[in-house]
């Protein structure tokens, strides 16, 4: 299953139009509130010029990237909770990802009302944690009065669990958010299955104008002192336009602005720093290149299974290379004369830039 990103904000931030322009999509736009009222879902290619480089040496039929997918959900408003807006119904298409990226509007445009009488980033990301903590604190108490019914005054064995939802429910009463909140290994299995919104990993888009690239305007430091999280500057409306450009004449024009490279690109890098995700390739025989994705540390027998299930039941060893160590050996045949190639067993630790051939049987 594909990294799943959850883009979340007030209405009219432009969190649909930074969605077309990850995933190319089409989803509608418009300049009034609740445009989106059923979740977009799409597929955004990472981008990664190693896979160019190793399909060079290896002139495979088909160069494939790994992926992340997107989840766009309408905007949360002020007492979405208790109903206001479209509520927050749209808030359950999102329990499932793994991190969610709070887009806010740094940009002025007379002709796109904001929720609000004046821009106030620090106001705007305070509703949409309060809506956040809400919602979750609904999943806390019905787990809760769930628990309560079932020990009828003997805790037990739910003791621990009993306990760790009150601390929940006090913080999150509150406003609070569980993220951060200090857990033993224990109580973090315990509180996993509720896929609580603010206990997901987070990150902030600060949507600006294309004149206040690339570093922002005052508003863009106000998200920065507020967010309590990374912030990536970009301006959504333009991303979506060059992704209509040839691609050289769209980097031409992103230098002019001082942008080393495609906010997206900054996205995604962003989000595989959050969740602490590393990259490596395989080659099939010569037919495919491809990328894949998995949590730093996967044991080569995981990352087997990701490729394919009959790998993992079968596997026997693991033949590894450095994407560095290739490009200096300039082939793989060089890489094998010279001793770069090594087989590692079940418990070796996927690296970044591995590449990765499974021996296994059948």
């Amino acid at each position: 299953m594909a990294l799943q990103i959850g883009l979340i904000g007030l209405p009219n931030v432009g969190k649909t139009t930074l969605f077309n322009a990850l995933t190319g999509a089409c989803a509608p736009v418009a300049p009034y509130p609740f445009t989106t009222l059923e979740r977009n879902v799409g597929v955004a290619m990472v981008p990664d010029e190693r896979l160019q480089r190793i399909a060079a040496l290896v002139n495979p039929e088909e160069i494939v990237p790994t992926t992340i997918e997107f989840v766009d959900i309408a905007g949360l408003v002020k007492g979405a909770s208790q109903g206001e807006g479209l509520g927050n119904q749209f808030l359950g298409h999102i329990r499932d990802v793994d991190a969610v990226c709070m887009v806010v509007r740094c940009f002025s445009a007379a002709d796109i009302p904001h929720v609000t009488s004046e821009l106030n980033p620090k106001d705007d990301i305070e509703v949409v944690e309060l809506e956040l903590a809400l919602a979750d604190l609904a999943t806390v108490v019905k787990r809760l009065e769930k628990l309560r019914r079932q020990v009828k005054g003997d805790k037990g064995e739910y003791e621990e669990e009993l306990e760790l939802l009150e601390r929940l429910h006090e913080v999150l009463s509150q406003g609070g958010q569980v993220r951060g909140l200090p857990l033993n290994a224990e109580e973090k299995e315990i509180m996993r299955p509720l896929n609580l919104l603010t206990n997901k990993p987070r990150l902030c888009v600060a949507n600006v104008d294309e004149e206040a690239l690339p570093s922002g305007n005052e508003l863009t430091a106000a998200v920065k002192e507020s967010a309590g999280a990374e912030v990536i500057v970009l301006c959504a409306e333009l991303e979506a336009e060059l992704l209509e450009w040839p691609q050289e004449e769209a980097q031409a024009y992103r230098e002019e602005w001082g942008l080393e490279a495609p906010g997206l690109n900054r996205l995604i890098e962003a989000s595989y720093r959050l969740l602490d995700l590393v990259t490596f390739f395989t080659t099939t025989g010569g037919r495919e290149v491809r990328a894949w994705t998995v949590p730093r540390g996967t044991p080569a027998v995981e990352a087997a299974g990701k490729i394919h299930s009959d790998m993992k039941r079968g596997f026997i060893r693991a033949e590894i290379i450095s994407y560095e160590d290739l490009m200096k050996a300039g082939s793989f045949a060089r890489a094998r004369e010279r001793g770069l190639l090594h087989l590692e067993g079940r418990d070796y630790r996927i690296r970044e830039g591995d590449i990765v051939h499974i021996r296994f049987h059948l």
